[in-house]
């Protein structure tokens, strides 16, 4: 054993315990944990260098460096009793986290390592233990406001947000895709909901839908205003009382808060980032102005807290707990200088800011189905909404005509029909252009950070479309976020070579993803090295797509099975999607097993009008 400066960390007298807290130091020297008196202090001193007999054990001594330790920590005591010693910078040293040699404040290489053990205790050691032990957090009980029942991790989860955000402390919630983030971000806002509180969530564009469906379900008690240039015109946004103080929860996107000044001058309750790998990148613009936000406390939302490096978490807990890490440069310097070390320290120091969960936890996994269904809102953009308000505006005009015959009239509805679908997918599939550029199709926009998630997890993907033109397009956009090819099964594929293709698949090493459509394979594969099934467009029946999402779910499958339903909003396929989980009569009669197409024959014209047009409140990206 080594003769050690132990520095006792309490919270300051009558203060709490929170990002404000100030700390106070005791430093003293001990050996395993014991203090040494007076008298064995002296005796170390002048024994000299080497090893040292003290109370019946040979300990290793060196003078010159103890006191340096001491000296040092005295004057650490000295900064804490004058309030310049933070929670953060406490928490970095109790955890063993030591940034760049000679930083301001921080122990050098001489006054720290084996030499120097900083600990809590008492009060404060416990509620550190408590905090970095998600499960210990009290219960809370959101009320009759949501309308949701939790499993049993998403309860832990909203304790572990509940008691965070009451210390003012930020929390990274990394809970794998499809375990209910969200949900459990809304469940805290249900039971935080009082007249003087207004938090604001930050989302890429493409998940305002999923948000604003997800907050009307869940919590229909909450007063929700969405700032996007979708729902209001340029003037209402600019206007300052636009941020109602009537309203809980306000939602825009990461590019509005840079358009709208109005976003930095409240100092907002809850700052909650969704798809937190957006302020990644710690020099960005983007990454600035969020950073910039005032809030009481900060949650981020990811499946992925380190995409494509350390830096990536850097700056997420910049953003929720700044200065808990250091600077980037001391933060970098500090985990090269400290080597395998510094990664133990850095999540003994994370663990009570950082909950993730994945599905294969035995804790998720025995409270999970063995299949997850979940819709996905995919928002139109700017270019299919026109075209899509265009051709029910042609379908209007042609049933206007005088007596259209009624074998004519079934021939336009189901080529509308059609039509309207692959406007949902991408324009390019009614503007024979070949180009199918990402930022034109909201579906294309969904698809690529979902796929990138399943990527940097190494899990593979089946995707499913009823339109054999998308198919060639859809790999190209997976290849390039998988970067390896990918396989194509369509009606063109000839039979001989479909089973070389499941084979394929299935290998481990094999491709990580298969585009199918929807009519040519989804039965009669087994495709269980799949873990993710999306339904790109939504059939009329269905079960034609339970029958394609059993390609991955059938036995053998080992794993969860997440399945997503892309839906866009305000459109023909959010109708049928109500109508398919409502289990409506109109649902039975229109994509009922036995019904087919004929049925769309039964609505008279205003009917099917109403059904196919779009709803323009919806948030178009």
């Amino acid at each position: 054993p080594k003769v050690e400066v132990a520095v006792e960390a309490p919270p300051a007298k009558g203060g709490s315990v929170g990002m404000g807290a100030m700390l106070s130091f005791r430093a003293k020297v001990a050996m395993g944990g014991e203090e040494l008196t007076g008298e064995e202090w002296e005796r170390l001193l002048a024994a000299g260098a080497g090893l040292v007999s003290l109370r019946g054990r040979w300990v290793e001594v060196d003078p010159e460096r103890l006191r340096q330790a001491l000296a040092h920590w005295r004057k650490v005591e000295a900064a804490a009793e004058e309030g310049r010693i933070g929670f953060l910078e406490g928490m970095r040293w109790i955890a063993g986290f030591r940034g760049r040699a000679g930083g301001a404040g921080e122990p050098s290489s001489e006054t720290s390592g084996d030499w120097v053990e900083v600990r809590a205790e008492g009060g404060f050691a416990h509620w550190l233990d408590e905090f970095r032990q998600s499960g210990a957090a009290p219960e809370i009980d959101p009320g009759p406001g949501l309308k949701a029942k939790l499993r049993g991790y998403q309860q832990i989860g909203l304790n572990w947000l509940h008691r965070l955000q009451a210390a003012g402390l930020g929390a990274c919630l990394a809970d794998d895709m499809g375990l209910g983030k969200t949900l459990q971000v809304i469940a805290l806002l249900v039971s935080l909901q009082r007249p003087d509180r207004c938090s604001l969530i930050v989302a890429p564009a493409s998940l305002l839908g999923n948000w604003l469906a997800e907050l009307a379900r869940f919590a229909p008690g909450l007063r929700v205003t969405c700032l996007h240039r979708s729902v209001l015109s340029a003037a209402e946004l600019e206007r300052p009382e636009v941020v109602s103080r009537q309203s809980d929860v306000v939602l825009t996107t990461y590019a509005m808060l840079s358009r709208l000044p109005l976003f930095a001058s409240p100092a907002w309750d809850l700052l909650i980032v969704d798809e937190a790998q957006a302020i990644k990148n710690p020099g960005s613009r983007q990454t600035l102005v969020v950073k910039r936000l005032q809030a009481r406390s900060r949650i981020a939302l990811t499946g992925t807290p380190v995409e494509n490096g350390i830096t990536d978490l850097w700056s997420i807990f910049d953003f929720l707990n700044p200065g808990l890490l250091g600077t980037l440069e001391r933060f970098r310097e500090g985990l090269e200088r400290m080597g395998p070390e510094g990664y133990g320290a850095l999540r003994k120091l994370l663990a009570p800011f950082l909950l993730r969960r994945l599905k294969t936890d035995p804790a998720v996994a025995g409270d999970l189905p063995p299949k997850i269904e979940m819709r996905t809102d995919c928002l139109l953009t700017k270019g299919q909404a026109v075209l899509y308000e265009n051709e029910v505006r042609q379908l209007a005009a042609w049933l206007r005509q005088p007596d259209p015959a009624s074998g004519d009239r079934k021939v336009v509805v189901l080529q509308t029909l059609l039509r309207l679908k692959r406007i949902c997918d991408h324009p390019g599939l009614i503007t024979g252009s070949g180009n199918f550029d990402s930022a034109a199709s909201g579906k294309f926009m969904r698809l690529r950070p979902l796929a990138a998630e399943i990527c940097q997890r190494g899990e593979k993907l089946i995707v499913f479309t009823q339109f054999r033109e998308m198919t060639s397009a859809l790999s190209l956009l997976l290849e390039s976020i998988f970067r390896r090819p990918g396989l194509v099964l369509h009606g063109g594929t000839p039979v001989s070579r479909r089973a070389g293709l499941v084979e394929q698949f299935q290998a481990a090493l094999g491709p990580p993803f298969f585009v199918i459509s929807l009519k040519a394979g989804g039965t009669g594969l087994n495709l269980t090295a799949a873990s993710h099934v999306i339904h790109f467009d939504r059939w009329w029946n269905p079960a034609v797509e339970n029958q394609a999402t059993d390609r991955a779910y059938r036995i053998g499958q080992t794993r969860t099975v997440l399945v997503h339903k892309f839906v866009c909003p305000g459109t023909i396929e959010e109708r049928i999607d109500a109508m398919l989980g409502e289990k409506l009569r109109l649902a039975e009669q229109i994509v009922g097993p036995a019904a087919g197409n004929e049925a769309w024959m039964e609505l008279d014209d205003d009917q099917l009008l109403a059904f196919l047009a779009f709803d323009g409140a919806v948030v178009v990206s």
